[in-house]
């Protein structure tokens, strides 16, 4: 019996059937984008005009009282003097113009929008690098306003639980939290583990921390590595404890979260639209003894081809 030619049927491949599909697609994701944790553990106070001024006693062991008996009359005069020049803190601008063009916000903005995009990737570069200044600016970063005798220089090398001990002799009212490096505080803890003592952990802002003596140990990037060497800074937070406060603007035209601003500066000849994000913001410590640092910290140097430290 005659039979007719055999007929292949072959499925719809992949590459094909994949023109009549719709992708699924995340906002774009910026691996420079860390928690700034810094930032959240900040008191912040609004200021007036960019000028915070920061009065002080002049001598607080001139202020004389006595604790005599009932029958002596004589008491002791006194009165509190102050700094006749106190220092003021400015507030410091981070700004920068986002160019958008109006072909790529028309065409193609779905499913998402473009100048948002834009705008939020821009806003989170700019709070990085406030972070950065916040520890590390000149004027008024955490790092260079610490007062000579609140510094600390690690014993051995390697962060020790010895030498945060040091550290919470130097702000022993009320500490708030340790900042240092990720790689500094992994350092610390193979040294607690070394020696047995592995450190507890404490929960904030639904993440985990390791702790010495209950504070917290909190991470930030922008306390610079330099030769393998780093520092660990302890803080006490808020205007009430006489501690370290954020400064900033409230009230900025465009305000888009404390200190920052976007404000739409138009559309050129060229079709472009450009937008202006400031963001003012300052820091003050205020008093001496709310902030110390340990210099000196030894964290290893990192190894590429085996992930390991020396």
């Amino acid at each position: 019996m005659a039979q007719g030619p055999l007929i292949h049927h072959t499925a719809l491949g992949d590459v094909a059937a994949r023109q009549l599909a719709n992708a699924t697609k995340t906002v774009p994701q910026m691996s420079s984008i860390t928690p700034r944790w810094l930032t959240h553990l900040l008191h912040w106070l609004p200021v007036e005009a960019g000028i915070y001024r920061v009065n002080k006693v002049k001598d607080a062991t001139a202020v004389e009282v006595d604790c005599s008996a009932r029958d002596e009359r004589e008491l002791p005069q006194t009165f509190v003097d102050y700094v006749e020049n106190p220092r003021e803190y400015m507030l410091s601008a981070v700004n920068t113009v986002l160019d958008v063009h109006t072909r790529v916000s028309d065409l193609y903005s779905s499913p998402h929008n473009q100048i948002a995009e834009q705008l939020r990737l821009t806003i989170e570069t700019i709070k990085e690098r406030q972070e950065s200044e916040l520890i590390n600016n000149k004027e008024y970063g955490l790092l260079n306003n610490v007062h000579p005798n609140q510094r600390v220089s690690a014993r051995t090398g390697a962060p020790t639980p010895d030498d945060l001990d040091e550290l919470l002799t130097k702000v022993w009212k009320e500490p708030g939290f340790f900042l240092a490096h990720p790689r500094t505080i992994a350092a610390f803890g193979r040294e607690c583990t070394r020696r047995g003592v592995p450190p507890p952990t404490a929960s904030l802002f639904g993440s985990q921390f390791i702790t010495w003596r209950g504070v917290p140990l909190i991470p930030s990037d922008k306390v610079g590595i330099e030769d393998g060497k780093s520092r660990i800074l302890l803080i006490r937070t808020g205007e009430s404890r006489q501690g370290v406060v954020g400064l900033y603007q409230p009230n900025l035209p465009g305000e888009q979260s404390i200190g920052l601003s976007v404000r739409f500066m138009g559309i050129n000849d060229r079709a472009i639209a450009s937008y202006l994000v400031s963001l003012y913001c300052s820091l003050a410590v205020l008093t001496d003894d709310a902030l110390a640092v340990l210099d000196d910290v030894e964290v290893g140097k990192y190894h590429v081809y085996d992930h390991t430290y020396a």
